[in-house]
């Protein structure tokens, strides 16, 4: 795909940062799918699932692993071979790579190599969340995933009992009704929109209180990936959103 010319003088090659889809997998980009099939390695967080990405596109460049269990050996190997003239492509296993996922270690080696990074863009969980979320969307903060240590996560909730802005947050199914519930207590009743399984057959979203979405929940199944939106908080006299 073309070589970069480093500070050494020698040709390099680049890493480009690839959005995949979040679940359906017509949502990747034309350039996407011209990317993964015309560089020499695809760098995933999980091989199994990229696999099935590619073998649905029939995309047969060679993938290998990089994740949070290898991150700090594979990085150094796979800049190596970006600097020997490579072009990777780094995926995670849904969404852009760099949110709530080992990519972004990779990236900032990357550019403290002084190699050069391409973005790819396409589909992101907290914004395609957040676009249906029907809170504000002028000004917002991603939170990612709190600690899964009750203490430590309510101390961090504490931290935004003022934040203004709304608040995107990851959360894993098991420990979904804590973090509600940690949320209900510390920030108060606010408006809240629960995303469930984004693009997928079972999406599903869940609007309104705090309370009215654990009443919602408590004969419901909790399972899947789940993205929540918080409405920041608001001035006095201003209206609730619905």
């Amino acid at each position: 795909m073309g070589s970069n010319r480093g500070n050494n003088g020698l040709n390099q090659g680049k890493i480009y940062v690839v959005s995949t889809p979040i679940g359906n997998l017509e949502d990747i980009t034309l350039r996407a799918l011209k990317v993964l099939k015309e560089v020499g390695l695809i760098a995933a967080e999980s091989r199994e699932h990229t696999k099935k990405l590619c073998r649905h596109y029939d995309i047969g460049t060679p993938i290998t692993s990089y994740n949070s269990h290898n991150q700090y050996f594979k990085g150094r190997i796979l800049l190596e071979k970006v600097k020997s003239g490579l072009d990777i492509a780094l995926v995670s296993d849904a969404g852009t790579p760099g949110f709530s996922d080992p990519g972004s270690r990779l990236i900032r080696e990357a550019l403290d190599a002084n190699i050069l990074v391409v973005p790819i863009p396409g589909v992101s969980a907290p914004l395609t969340a957040l676009s249906i979320s029907g809170l504000h969307t002028d000004r917002f903060i991603f939170a990612g995933f709190l600690s899964n240590k009750k203490g430590r996560r309510r101390k961090e909730l504490e931290g935004l009992r003022s934040e203004r802005r709304t608040m995107v947050f990851f959360e894993s199914p098991h420990r979904l009704i804590k973090m509600l519930t940690d949320i209900y207590e510390i920030l108060g009743d606010r408006n809240i929109a629960l995303a469930k399984e984004m693009t997928k057959i079972f999406e599903d979203v869940k609007r309104g209180s705090v309370s009215k979405v654990l009443s919602l929940l408590k004969d419901e199944k909790i399972r899947g990936e789940y993205t929540i939106i918080v409405e920041g908080l608001r001035e006095r006299g201003r209206t609730s959103q619905g």
